[in-house]
């Protein structure tokens, strides 16, 4: 089907009052079936679709969102008879993490400046000290070396709950509301990055398990969930980053049950990178995506018919 009257794409990264009421007007009169009925069952996960990472004047923007998030609502609309369900992550964070500038600080008692990378040397020698919690951040910098062959990464202020920028983009949430009451299927939400001691790329699992931590732990019902459409879609916020770690959990969980890999369909046209300075995130993604791709992940673009 073709987008709603109400859909203006020029709407699209713009912070504006979702038109909630023209969205489930609209779906409940498309005259779609419902998702109950749907022999194929196709899921839409997205990943991050928040408006600090979308907008252009968002707190951690990705280069290329925009038009990603276009593609992604023209996706929504086209195939929304197709589309069984809708779930969307949200990046929930506060002010004292151990991946924000208010964590740390140099020997002059400076804090680190946003895509200041920190690592274990650095901490050993004195060079950054943890303000909070220091046995654990010391260990937390050293396992994401060792186990995740990453350096914790210090990132600006973003996806802060209650504030603007932790929303979903708005013009994606109205496609949500129409896809809602047009296929009368309940949207998921689900939150992710509200502990402090750790980053939380992946919508799955922290980047390091805190064994004293309930809440640090693969999300295994959620993953099943996953394992049991016919399909399931990604899209969202960044390629290089959580939508990235979200595919390697996933493909960490299905192993070389490669028809298991095959129900996972990336819309690569609807995902970008995150732009550092020193760092080619979009090379490390690509590389990484390749070799997923290899072992069945689906790379797709949102133009191709949905299987």
């Amino acid at each position: 089907m073709t987008a709603p009257a109400y859909y203006d794409e020029a709407k699209v990264g713009r912070l504006v009052a979702p038109d909630v009421a023209a969205a489930t007007a609209a779906g409940l009169a498309a005259g779609l079936p419902p998702a109950a009925e749907d022999k194929r069952r196709v899921l839409l996960l997205l990943i991050d679709a928040q408006v600090d990472f979308i907008h252009e004047d968002g707190a951690l923007s990705v280069p290329g969102a925009v038009e990603d998030t276009r593609r992604t609502v023209a996706w929504i609309y086209r195939n929304a008879a197709k589309i069984s369900a809708i779930a969307a992550s949200l990046d929930s964070h506060i002010p004292l993490q151990i991946f924000f500038p208010t964590w740390w600080a140099d020997r002059e008692g400076h804090h680190p400046e946003p895509f200041t990378a920190i690592t274990t040397e650095q901490v050993e020698e004195g060079n950054w000290t943890p303000l909070y919690e220091p046995e654990w951040s010391r260990h937390y910098v050293r396992r994401l070396e060792e186990q995740a062959k990453k350096q914790l990464m210090i990132w600006p202020f973003h996806t802060l709950m209650g504030t603007p920028g932790h929303a979903l983009t708005p013009a994606l949430y109205e496609a949500i509301a129409f896809h809602a009451a047009a296929r009368r299927a309940r949207p998921r939400f689900l939150i992710k990055g509200t502990l402090p001691k750790t980053e939380f790329y992946s919508i799955l699992e922290p980047e390091v398990k805190d064994p004293e931590d309930p809440e640090a732990e693969l999300n295994e019902a959620f993953l099943e969930e996953l394992l049991s459409y016919d399909a399931v879609y990604l899209a969202g916020q960044a390629k290089s980053h959580c939508v990235l770690e979200t595919v390697t959990s996933i493909m960490r969980r299905v192993g070389d049950r490669r028809e298991l890999a095959e129900k996972f369909h990336l819309l690569t046209d609807c995902t970008s990178s995150v732009a550092h300075p020193e760092v080619d995130f979009e090379a490390l993604a690509q590389a990484a995506y390749a070799e997923f791709s290899g072992r069945g992940l689906q790379l797709v673009t949102s133009a191709m018919p949905l299987d």
